[in-house]
């Protein structure tokens, strides 16, 4: 076991995925999002798009540990519930796709989700429907497909919770036990169908450190600009990130 860690800590590919943790926890820690928009393509140029889902479910999830027990007294179980029933249904699906696709077609379709989640973001888009649990579950399973296959769930609920008029305090609670439950459910559709590798793992170990130190790097950065001039700046960072991780460039990374 040793042995294997020093080989996967030795590999070049480990170092260079190790830059792309310290950029992605940056922009995660100063924007509030983006960890798995920068994470994915690059890290799937890297090592492939399966071990990239494993190790971004593997260094994200811990982070919501601490902040977990006091949002179950605050989020709205009405809404959370649902979405995350909407998950339980689609992330086997999406899992599936992640486990017997294409990998060059994954990574294809990796960068595309990412170019268009994040014109989702930033094009103002807001759900001024009603907040009944059938929208809240409906939306869910976009996220769960989209967390299954590529562990990107976090837009379309972050879109759906932030266009309301809760309150704040709500709304991050809501995203803190969403983000919980999902990690669990798309945790377990990983194992079931096989995905979770020993080198993936060992790479997340040493990935994980980083990533706190970077989120924690991004919030001090957070306060020497407004929150759109970093917003505006993690946005152009994750577009250049689907780009230049997509196939296409396969000649100028590596």
């Amino acid at each position: 076991m040793v042995e294997k860690f020093l080989t996967v800590a030795g590999d070049p590919a480990t170092l260079s995925l190790t830059l792309v943790v310290l950029v992605a926890g940056t922009v995660r820690g100063f924007a509030g999002f983006g960890a798995g928009l920068v994470f994915v393509p690059f890290a799937g140029s890297l090592i492939g798009p399966r071990a990239a889902v494993i190790v971004l479910w593997a260094i994200d999830s811990l982070p919501t540990l601490p902040i977990l027990i006091p949002a179950l007294r605050v989020c709205n179980y009405r809404s959370v519930l649902p979405a995350a029933g909407g998950v339980a249904l689609c992330a086997p699906f999406g899992a599936y796709l992640l486990a017997t696709a294409d990998p060059l077609v994954l990574r294809w379709g990796m960068s595309g989700v990412v170019l268009a989640l994040v014109v989702l973001l930033g094009s103002g888009l807001r759900f001024t429907g009603p907040r009944r649990p059938a929208s809240a579950f409906g939306v869910g399973m976009l996220s769960g497909l989209l967390g299954g296959a590529t562990q990107l769930s976090g837009p379309p609920v972050v879109v759906y919770w932030m266009s309301g008029h809760e309150a704040a305090a709500e709304i991050r609670a809501n995203l803190i036990v969403f983000f919980a439950l999902s990690t669990v459910i798309t945790g377990l559709s990983f194992w079931a169908n096989g995905i979770f590798s020993e080198a993936a793992l060992m790479r997340a170990a040493i990935a994980a450190p980083v990533y706190f130190v970077a989120l924690i790097l991004g919030q001090k950065m957070f306060g020497f600009a407004s929150e759109k001039v970093f917003r505006r700046v993690a946005l152009g960072l994750i577009v250049a990130a689907a780009i230049m991780a997509s196939p296409a460039f396969d000649g100028v990374l590596r």
